[in-house]
C-alpha cells in the first residue's frame, strides 16, 4: 500500500513540477499579439476564400496590422469592411469598386461535339484529355463544372453546358477564375452589362463551325461604338470597361447575338 502512496505522490509531484514549469514559460516565451488584428478579421467576411492573396482572413488582418498590406483586397467584405479596417488602422478608406466572375465563353452545348467523353467529371482532367476537352472549340467551357465546386458562395451553376455566374451572389474571390483550367473566368466590374462571353481567337470562318455563338470578329461591334469602348484584338472583341456606357449599341449590332444586354429588347437586334 505504501508503494501505491508512493506512486501517486510522485506523479503528482511531477504534474506540479511541469505545470509550474508550463505556467513560467508561458511568462517567459509569451509573444504579445497586436488586439488590431482580431479587431481586422473581424471586419473582413470570415469565409477564407483566399481571394485576397493570403491563407485566409486572419492572416490577411495581420499583414494588414504588421506589413501595411492594402486594406481593400476582401471584395466578400465589401466597403462596409473597408471603412471598418480603416477606421481601425486611422487611415482614410478607399473607394472599393465590387467585381464579379463573368465566365467568357456562351458556347456549351451550341459548340460542336467531337468525341464522347467518358473521363472524370471534372475539367482539369478533361482537359488533358485529347485535344483539350471533347468539344471541337479548344477555347470553351467543358461544362464538369469544377468553378462550381470551387465558389463558396453559390454563385455558379452549368446551365445548357456552359458555366453561368450569379452576379447578386458572387464576391469577386477569385475561386473560380484560379480554378478554370482554360482561363476563361475574369472578373469585371459589377453593373457593367455587355461583356463579350467568348474567348476564341481563331479567324471567324473557323469559328463559325466549331460554335453556334462564338464571336467572329467582324468588327461591327467596334465599328459602332460610340465610345471606343470595344476594339476586335486576335478576332476576338475586347470591351474596354473605363470607356463602355452600357448604352448597348454593341450588342445591337452583333450579327450572332453574343454580348448580352439584360436591358435591352432583344427583338430588336441585328439577326445574323
Amino acid at each position: 500500500m505504501t508503494n501505491v502512496w508512493l506512486a501517486v505522490a510522485v506523479l503528482g509531484g511531477l504534474g506540479a513540477f511541469f505545470g509550474l514549469l508550463l505556467a513560467i514559460s508561458s511568462k517567459v516565451f509569451y509573444v504579445k499579439t497586436d488586439e488590431r488584428i482580431e479587431k481586422v478579421a473581424s471586419c473582413l467576411n470570415g469565409a477564407n476564400c483566399g481571394g485576397c492573396g493570403y491563407a485566409g482572413c486572419s492572416a490577411y488582418a495581420a499583414a494588414i496590422v504588421e506589413d501595411g498590406a492594402p486594406i481593400d483586397r476582401c471584395t466578400p467584405a465589401g466597403q462596409e469592411g473597408v471603412k471598418g479596417i480603416a477606421a481601425i488602422m486611422g487611415v482614410e478608406a478607399v473607394e472599393m469598386q465590387r467585381m464579379v466572375a463573368f465566365v467568357r465563353c456562351s458556347g456549351g452545348d451550341k459548340a460542336q461535339v467531337k468525341y464522347a467523353y467518358n473521363g472524370l467529371q471534372d475539367c482539369t482532367v478533361a482537359a488533358q484529355a485529347i485535344g483539350g476537352g471533347q468539344r471541337s472549340c479548344a477555347y470553351g467551357c467543358l461544362g464538369f463544372g469544377s468553378c462550381v465546386a470551387a465558389c463558396r458562395f453559390g454563385a455558379l451553376s452549368i446551365v445548357d453546358g456552359v458555366a453561368k455566374v450569379d452576379p447578386e451572389k458572387c464576391q469577386g474571390c477569385k475561386a473560380c477564375v484560379e480554378t478554370c483550367p482554360k482561363h476563361l473566368i475574369d472578373l469585371i466590374p459589377y453593373g457593367f452589362e455587355g461583356a463579350v462571353p467568348c474567348a476564341n481567337t481563331d479567324k471567324g470562318g473557323i469559328t463559325r463551325k466549331v460554335c453556334e455563338s462564338g464571336c467572329l470578329g467582324c468588327h461591327l461591334c467596334e465599328k459602332f461604338c460610340p465610345h471606343n469602348a470595344i476594339h476586335v484584338v486576335d478576332n476576338l472583341s475586347v470591351k474596354d470597361y473605363s470607356k463602355c456606357q452600357n448604352c448597348g449599341i454593341c450588342a445591337e449590332k452583333c450579327p450572332r447575338k453574343l454580348i448580352y444586354m439584360p436591358h435591352m429588347d432583344v427583338s430588336k437586334r441585328t439577326t445574323a
